[in-house]
């Protein structure tokens, strides 16, 4: 009863700090895995290899997309059922759920050892960045079932009122990703494998803690003896396809920004990519942590029919992403050149295509956390439909069509442009369904 108190307190900004810190400073963490990663082979192994691990996170993306489907879609319809008071039910489920991740782990890596080599071999793509992307992605596809398991019990941790100790161990991950990545690369020399390596052992912590905490009856969630309902397996996917949605479009959108830039710049444009992109997700991951954070109080309240603190949580939320939404966008835009220095030196001509792509892509962050929290808010509410077409909408379609249009009047400059006129042009979409839904679900 102890845990369901954390749900019965009142909807205050304290309270529901409680709730979103610890998931914004775990995303942030875990932000700084694949950073770390490009920090170290920028400056070990060279711009080559930055643009590596670029071109193979898409196929990272794709592996992945099911269980970030199941895992967020899961802990919307495992928690709804605690609203409800079926504990025993939601245990079984989440057991279940569990199980799934296992099998879909095991089957995606299979896939991705088949399918890298002829994607890299049609690229075009100059001998050593393509050894670099075959090395990196081998080694990292050895720990996929680890990072499967890392992705849902994160979100269980914090659904179950765990929040800090999810932190506790992305922090713990990223700290032995750090170390491991100096100790591979800088003392033994295992090159852009051993970043692979490296991050895989640091996802693989929070994989450990969970099979430890959910083995203790005394945790909110923990494992029981599963019972197979499809009705649960396919309120999952539902519940959680935007989310499997964005992690499928965003690896097609990152392949389209390499081969985009390939055609305009080569491959120093690809490495200026993979800079930008490490300075909006770390932004982005700020909006990610709080929407993951609130997700569980969502979900709980509207099982409840408890809509006076649904209607208030919502409306603190879009406060509170408005001020970080400014703060971030000015922090982008001023701290561009130290950012971009990190990773590539002022002498380097990836340096100012980095620099001026930065600041352009910056607007966007204005736009990034009004969007993921809506698409967020829907598949906490169970309505995994509309979470879904604002994801596939604003992560696709709308990137499509700056991707295509901008860059042939705008040249580079369209292509950095793209981003912030797909999340202004998503912007509209989130705040049309937002209005229209606002009376069904009585936020």
């Amino acid at each position: 009863m102890e845990k369901q108190n954390i749900y019965g307190k009142p909807v205050t900004l304290k309270n529901i700090l409680k709730f979103a810190i610890p998931t914004i400073a775990m995303t942030v963490f875990m932000s700084f895995y694949t950073m770390v990663d490009g920090l170290f082979v920028s400056n070990l192994i060279g711009t080559a290899a930055l643009s590596a691990i670029n071109l193979t996170a898409p196929i990272i993306q794709l592996v992945t997309a099911i269980s970030t489907m199941l895992a967020a879609g899961g802990s919307a319809v495992i928690m709804k059922k605690m609203g409800e008071q079926k504990q025993e039910e939601a245990r079984e489920d989440f057991t279940f759920l569990i199980l799934v991740n296992g099998v879909v782990g095991l089957i995606m890596c299979v896939l991705g050892y088949g399918a890298m080599e002829p994607i890299f071999s049609g690229m075009g793509l100059s001998a050593d960045v393509k050894r670099y992307c075959v090395e990196y992605l081998s080694r990292y596809l050895v720990f996929t079932v680890p990072i499967l398991l890392m992705n849902n019990f994160t979100l269980y941790m914090i659904a179950s009122g765990k929040a800090a100790l999810s932190l506790i161990c992305s922090v713990s991950g990223g700290i032995l990703n750090m170390v491991l990545d100096f100790v591979f690369l800088a003392w033994f020399h295992m090159g852009i494998g051993g970043a692979a390596i490296a991050t895989g052992m640091g996802y693989s912590v929070t994989a450990v803690v969970g099979f430890a905490v959910f083995r203790r009856k005394k945790s909110l969630l923990h494992f029981k003896r599963p019972v197979f309902r499809f009705k649960v397996l396919m309120r999952a996917a539902s519940n959680g396809c935007s989310e499997m949605a964005t992690a499928l479009v965003t690896g097609i959108v990152t392949m389209m920004f390499n081969w985009t830039m390939l055609r305009y710049v080569g491959e120093n444009g690809i490495a200026a990519v993979t800079i930008i992109m490490y300075a909006l997700m770390f932004a982005s991951s700020l909006y990610t942590g709080y929407s993951y954070g609130v997700a569980p109080m969502i979900s709980f309240y509207y099982g409840e029919q408890n809509y006076e603190k649904l209607k208030k949580l919502v409306a603190v939320s879009l406060k509170v992403i408005a001020w970080i939404s400014v703060v971030t966008a000015a922090a982008s835009f001023l701290l561009t050149e130290s950012l971009v220095s990190v990773f590539a030196r002022p002498d380097d001509p990836v340096y100012d295509l980095a620099v001026t792509g930065n600041r352009i892509c910056t607007i966007a962050l204005l736009f990034i956390g009004f969007n993921i929290f809506a698409s967020g808010m829907f598949t906490a509410l169970s309505n995994g439909a509309v979470s879904a077409v604002l994801a596939f909408l604003r992560s696709f379609v709308f990137m499509l069509i700056t991707m295509l249009v901008l860059p042939l009047f705008l040249g580079v400059n369209g292509i950095w442009l793209a981003t912030p006129a797909a999340e202004m042009m998503a912007l509209v979409l989130s705040g049309r369904m937002g209005l229209k839904y606002r009376t069904r679900y009585g936020y």
